[in-house]
């Protein structure tokens, strides 16, 4: 009775958040408008096709509760797909053409009432539209992935592939049901919960969930790796990490590119703003310091300062954050 009361409340908070979060992306207003109603829809689709799940669990629902249930399904399977093509092409238009991939849902949602929920034909709806209707949109989207991971940065591919792997573990469930329908009913919900919860932690953290800062950039996927490999020649050629005082704008002076790109090489080659990118060079600099005998008998402010760290706090701190000793500790070792 416990066990149960506790894959209910886990179940029934995952769905609160789930609809939070759809109501939240369909509402918010920004330049991603497109992409964030589509995540919202695919979000609210899931939420409503695992919430049938639950009750259904729990409590006997009625035929036409059931079949709005199944119903979520057909609008979150294209919603995956037309989320990708906006997150991937911020100015695609889409046209009533895209909008035909939800016919399947408005046509289901007519047909509720004659749709009947018995037998081998309930099975059919149950399984069948929910398990072939979001495969077939779960290959599209994995395709255009795939075509597309070369033209965007690395931090939108791994997002759109994170919420791919999340809809295809979601859909073996569901095909889990046609051969344990006991076995694995519940586990698709409880499932979704921590996935919502995963889903959750990166939008709110992950770059504050900033996939596409620099939409409004030139600098294309191959230009930034370029541009990268000239930052990474001029640290270790010039070291101008030594200089306590280095700024984005020096680099880009020194590179003669504007220092907006400076910032968007490192974020999509290295997922580190300016600063941590220059810290680590700093740390591998004082990491040769501490271990060189003619530096044994210096103190660490002079490590530090020779590092191109401003003051010793800042350096202890980055130092600790890197290797996981204090730069004394590392010097004993």
């Amino acid at each position: 009775m416990l066990t149960t009361g506790l894959i209910l409340i886990l179940a029934s908070l995952g769905l609160a958040q789930g609809i939070f979060l759809s109501i939240y992306l369909i509402t918010l207003k920004n330049n991603h408008r497109k992409s964030n109603i589509f995540l919202g829809l695919f979000l609210l689709g899931l939420t409503i096709r695992i919430g049938k799940s639950v009750l259904n669990y729990y409590l006997p629902l009625e035929n036409w509760q059931n079949n709005i249930g199944i119903s979520g399904i057909l609008f979150a399977a294209p919603s995956l797909w037309l989320y990708g093509i906006t997150l991937f092409e911020k100015n695609k238009e889409i046209t009533y053409t895209y909008y035909i991939h939800f016919t399947p849902f408005v046509l289901f949602l007519f047909l509720i009432p004659f749709i009947p929920r018995n037998g081998n034909f309930e099975s059919f709806w149950n399984y069948g539209i929910v398990v072939f209707h979001l495969l077939f949109y779960l290959i599209l989207s994995w395709s255009y992935l795939r075509k597309n991971s070369s033209n965007a940065s690395d931090s939108i591919v791994k997002w759109y592939r994170n919420i791919l792997i999340g809809s295809t573990l979601i859909w073996l469930h569901y095909v889990g049901n046609l051969f344990d329908f006991r076995m694995y009913y519940i586990r698709g919900p409880i499932f979704y919960s921590l996935l919502i919860y995963a889903f959750s932690y990166l939008f709110l953290n992950r770059h504050k969930f900033n996939l596409q800062k620099y939409d409004s950039s030139r600098l294309d996927k191959s230009s930034s790796r370029a541009l990268f490999q000239s930052i990474k020649k001029l640290f270790e050629k010039e070291h101008v990490f030594l200089d306590d005082n280095i700024t984005l704008k020096i680099v880009a002076e020194k590179l003669n590119v504007k220092a907006r790109e400076i910032s968007q090489a490192i974020n999509e080659n290295t997922q580190q703003n300016f600063y941590e990118f220059v810290n680590l060079y700093r740390i591998e600099k004082a990491e040769v310091l501490l271990k060189d005998v003619e530096y044994s008998n210096e103190k660490i402010a002079t490590i530090a300062y020779e590092s191109g760290f401003g003051n010793v706090t800042s350096f202890n701190i980055a130092f600790k954050k890197k290797t996981g000793y204090t730069p004394s500790a590392y010097r004993k070792r």
